[in-house]
């Protein structure tokens, strides 16, 4: 498939210089969607990465950047494939309810038509739903050479399913002039410090002016809100209990030593024992721990890192 190119300037951590990554574009459904390319040097048989960006006020593709930049500079062979999910980033918006289903199908054409062979898909957080839909498609697991759960959410959430006229109800409430009203505020640089600080991040200090700029850049298409507002809706809120037995392929789960869960899940729960209930349930299952809390490929990235490496360079030798 032939794409369109643009040029986004990307920050090189801890570089303080601008490099031209070029944005590319493919139709789905008749929608333009985004992505970009990552070679990290010669490719040499090593499975691409599929990065799933999580949703939120202004979140996107970018935060997978400074990921992209340490990935590279550590030498790792894998090429990383970084899309927008639709409603997202520089991806159209259409004014629609986003069920994870709906970006599965998409990424399962970005597998089959872009990248063109199956890849270790990379979720964050609470995009795990939509890694599970991936896999529930049709051939949705020939194309999944693995798969790396980076900060999953606490098992009780994903085991608990929320009443689908409960979502529909909260959808309509935020798909209103009041929830316009809300997504200008929540987009609000001294609110995205406050969730970062109380939600994300383990150290208060990583809530940098970087992170804050491109959560403010991202969220300025107030069109933007029509994703956000289907995650907070609870559309992903299933038992997905059995989908998770189901899921067949060679699976790393990566936990931060302070791993927090975001809403109401009962008792609070370890990162010891949200490990254990994981790996318990995921048929070809390990995991590791790392420093940080909830977006570890942002926050702990050089430790992230190295925490997948040998996961990603292990199935290279297969």
């Amino acid at each position: 498939m032939q794409s369109s190119e643009s040029i986004s300037r990307v920050s090189e951590q801890g570089a303080g210089l601008s490099s031209p990554v070029p944005t590319q574009f493919y139709e789905w459904r008749g929608y333009r969607c985004a992505y970009e390319v990552r070679h990290a040097g010669a490719n040499g048989g090593s499975p691409p990465l599929l990065l799933i960006h999580p949703i939120g006020v202004g979140l996107s593709r970018r935060f997978w950047d400074r990921f992209a930049q340490a990935w590279v500079g550590q030498g790792q062979s894998s090429p990383l494939y970084v899309p927008d999910l639709l409603g997202c980033g520089e991806s159209a918006m259409p004014h629609v309810a986003y069920y994870p289903a709906d970006w599965a199908a998409q990424l399962l054409h970005f597998l089959k038509t872009v990248i063109q062979s199956p890849a270790i898909v990379v979720a964050q957080g609470a995009l795990f739903p939509v890694a599970i839909a991936l896999s529930q498609q049709p051939q949705g697991l020939d194309w999944m050479r693995g798969l790396i759960l980076a900060g999953p959410p606490a098992w009780p959430i994903m085991t608990n399913e929320t009443p689908d006229w409960q979502d529909r109800l909260s959808w309509s409430l935020f798909d209103s002039p009041l929830g316009s009203a809300f997504y200008r505020y929540a987009r609000r640089r001294e609110f995205l410090r406050s969730f970062s600080v109380r939600q994300l991040f383990a150290d208060e200090a990583a809530v940098d002016a970087h992170w804050l700029d491109t959560l403010e850049a991202g969220a300025q298409d107030p069109a933007s809100r029509h994703a956000v507002y289907s995650f907070l809706s609870g559309f992903w809120r299933q038992d997905y209990t059995a989908a998770i037995k189901a899921l067949d392929v060679p699976t790393l789960v990566v936990l931060g030593e302070t791993a927090s869960s975001i809403g109401r899940s009962g008792r609070s729960e370890t990162p010891d024992e949200r490990m254990s209930r994981y790996l318990e349930h995921l048929p070809q299952g390990q995991g590791v721990t790392t420093a940080g809390r909830n977006v570890l490929p942002y926050e702990a990235t050089h430790e992230f890192v190295g925490a997948i490496a040998p996961f990603v360079n292990a199935l290279a030798r297969e």
